[in-house]
């Protein structure tokens, strides 16, 4: 599998990807979600992602999948922490299991690596268990707990 950072012409193909992103994880976990937002705002949005040097965009061939990230802006209260957050990943469900996420991620990382990050952050929803095995495997390891309640 091939992964590639996304041009401004395949803005397109990466908002498609997010969209199956949104259908098969918010959509399924979060009842708040606006699972229309891609098609509505997503081409903007992601235009304006791939000028900017402090974001990465990628893309898997064939339309494999998506990965999302970016640089964080620093913390005062964590002044040692130079972070990037891994903002949105999808694999295809005809490529599961093939690589393509691993390969996704090592790309980041090293892009992360790249501009100066000693910390990459990634966040899923607690119910997604096949995400938290592959971020786990991917070395990424629980650092805070978000807890809800809703009215």
């Amino acid at each position: 599998m091939t992964v590639s950072v996304c041009t401004p012409e395949e803005v397109l193909q990466l908002v498609a990807s997010v969209a199956g992103l949104f259908a098969e994880d918010g959509g399924v976990r979060d009842p708040f979600m606006d699972t229309g937002w891609p098609a509505r705002e997503g081409t903007a949005y992601y235009v304006d992602l791939v000028k900017d040097p402090g974001c990465l965009c990628l893309l898997a061939a064939g339309g494999g999948g998506h990965l999302v990230g970016r640089l964080c802006r620093p913390n005062p209260l964590r002044p040692g922490a130079v972070t990037a957050d891994l903002e949105s990943l999808r694999v295809d469900p005809g490529h599961r299991r093939a690589g393509v996420g691993s390969e996704l991620v090592a790309a980041f990382f090293a892009w992360a690596a790249e501009n100066g990050a000693n910390e990459t952050r990634v966040k899923a929803f607690a119910a997604n268990r096949g995400a938290l095995e592959f971020y786990r495997a991917q070395g990424f390891e629980p650092f805070d707990i978000t807890l809800r309640r809703t009215a």
